[in-house]
């Protein structure tokens, strides 16, 4: 088989966080958490091909820090360990989903090269050997070997595929270019529990989503960034039946009535928005 027939292209997509509730701080120091993780059609593109070196390149949004600790490398690397007859490939990424944004971009560019170095040297690993994987480079990682609605819960990978079909909706996005630090955002909570699970919550029509629906992170990131909330205000006030940040930000996304929108309309503070 000659190199350019195992030439592989995937686009990583990113995710949305449905209500995010930090309940507990575990001895491991992560964090028990609660969520919904929904896929949404925002992508980045992933190249791999054979080489003779493994080479890493990239495109797009520049990506800050060391390129050794981009999780495409940590991916191969990963599997490099189990699998030594893995040969040396050349990886480029082109980098659409902005970063610090709570959409898991990283996360879902980490699995992709599992997923693509899988299929493409037929290492035979199943979806519960990819979640292990997957696992190890990071808590958001496993969803994206699903790419399906999921609650989660544990530190985000225990993951139990539901029945959510948000696909009669339209959604608008709003990267408002604001870089959140995660551990900056875990640090300013008190995790505490819920009287009502999200699990319970999400079984309710959308309508009541606004009422008891709730991110954690908001708070404290609101308080440091006022324009996400003004941004929130807007969402709602443009017809949005729920609003509400991702992850610990800085995107938040309004799900509206299909044919609410003909165009993405604009709102200040925001430097991408994207209908999907």
């Amino acid at each position: 088989m000659n190199q350019s027939s195992l030439r592989m292209i995937q686009f990583p997509n990113c995710k949305i966080n449905l209500g995010l509730s930090i309940l507990a701080k575990r001895p491991d120091g992560y964090h028990e958490l609660e969520t919904v993780f929904y896929p949404i059609a925002v992508s980045d593109a992933l190249e791999v091909l054979p080489a003779d070196s493994l080479t890493m390149t990239q495109s797009g949004i520049p990506v800050p820090g060391d390129p050794a600790q981009n999780l495409c490398l940590k991916a191969y690397l990963l599997l490099k360990k189990d699998f030594p007859q893995l040969p040396p490939v050349q990886m480029h990424l082109q980098k659409n989903i902005p970063m610090g944004a709570g959409l898991g971009g990283g996360s879902s560019d980490g699995t992709s090269a599992l997923l693509i170095l899988n299929q493409q040297f037929s290492l035979g690993l199943n979806d519960k050997q990819l979640i292990d994987y997957a696992s190890q480079l990071g808590s958001d990682c496993p969803f994206f070997v699903f790419n399906k609605a999921c609650h989660a819960s544990g530190r985000g990978e225990v993951l139990t595929p539901i029945a959510l079909d948000l696909s009669n909706y339209q959604f608008l996005l709003v990267h408002p270019g604001k870089h959140i630090s995660t551990a900056w955002a875990f640090q300013q909570l008190t995790p505490n529990a819920k009287s009502e699970s999200i699990q319970s919550i999400i079984q309710k029509p959308i309508s009541a989503w606004k009422a008891s629906l709730i991110n954690d992170f908001e708070k404290p990131v609101f308080n440091a960034e006022p324009t996400l909330l003004e941004i929130k205000t807007q969402l709602y006030q443009l017809g949005a039946i729920y609003a509400s940040m991702s992850g610990s930000g800085s995107s938040l996304f309004g799900i509206f009535p299909m044919g609410h929108f003909d165009q993405a309309p604009t709102i200040d503070h925001a430097m991408r928005i994207d209908l999907v």
